[in-house]
């Protein structure tokens, strides 16, 4: 595919699906989100598990990755893309955004707006992959309120865990010790978790910072971002038409994929799954 990409949405067609994209199954908590939020919205959802993670890898190979997927997305036909990967999004927002006639939806301001409301003490922690945080992303986004301290720090196995459907257990819990321990020291009253994956260890997070440090997940506030984006386009899906369909791909092993989906997205979506096989897309039956 050539490097300039112009894949409009023919017509303003509304009731093409919403696209979200992530590096494994982390964006799934974004995805719920968007379900739960827009529920007559279409979703079209990618996990590059092939290429997972994104966090270790270099910035411009993270970029060279996700742009690769988002072409391959867009050209299937979505009205909209959502990034739901700090790494990716670190790495080539601004691309995305130039290259796709589509919106582009992103997950690291919706956390930081959320971050500034939240505080209380004026001292913030922001946790992430080593691409997130190296990128600095966080640190630009945060420039808007100078007035805070913020604290970052990298947590390269959280991926690796969840990946492994690992959420609990006295390993994780000794690397969350570890990880947090800068913004434990630097007294944050609100964490930033700057990576979609970091929602599913919420509970191992939580007991390892207090029942005071407010948790920011980017997954809710991201989904208020979309349905303004659709509602300022007038690209809201209309009532009356038929339910929506929602489809889950994976570019590795379906299966290891349809197995954590149905974890993740809960009891009321993750059975509805079929249509499976090894190298084919996840469909999951309307709604």
């Amino acid at each position: 595919m050539s490097a300039a990409v112009s894949t409009a949405v023919p017509g303003g067609d509304a009731d093409l699906p919403i696209g979200i994209f992530d590096s494994g199954v982390g964006g799934l908590t974004v995805a719920r989100a968007v379900l739960d939020q827009l529920p007559h919205e279409s979703v079209h959802y990618v996990g590059d598990t092939a290429h997972a993670p994104y966090g270790p890898k270099p910035i411009a190979e993270v970029r060279r990755l996700a742009l690769d997927v988002l072409d391959r997305l867009v050209d299937s036909g979505v009205k909209m893309l959502v990034i739901a990967c700090n790494s990716a999004s670190a790495a080539m927002l601004r691309d995305a955004r130039e290259r796709y006639d589509v919106p582009v939806v992103e997950v690291i301001q919706p956390a930081v707006r959320r971050a500034v409301r939240a505080t209380r003490n004026g001292r913030v922690g922001v946790i992430g992959t080593r691409a997130t945080i190296s990128s600095r992303a966080y640190e630009d986004a945060f420039a808007a309120a100078p007035h805070l301290a913020l604290t970052t720090a990298a947590c390269p196995a959280f991926v690796e865990f969840v990946e492994r459907g690992v959420t609990s257990g006295p390993e994780l819990l000794s690397a969350a010790r570890q990880y947090l321990a800068p913004a434990i020291a630097a007294d944050v009253d609100t964490l930033v978790l700057g990576c979609t994956h970091y929602p599913l260890l919420m509970a191992v997070l939580r007991s390892v910072v207090g029942d005071d440090v407010t948790l920011v997940s980017s997954a809710e506030e991201t989904a208020f971002d979309v349905y303004r984006e659709l509602a300022a386009r007038e690209l809201l899906r209309p009532d009356g038409l038929p339910q929506p369909r929602h489809r889950f791909t994976s570019t590795g092993d379906a299966r290891a994929f349809r197995l954590l989906a149905q974890r993740f997205l809960g009891p009321q979506l993750g059975p509805r799954l079929v249509d499976v096989d090894e190298t084919g897309p996840l469909h999951l039956g309307a709604l």
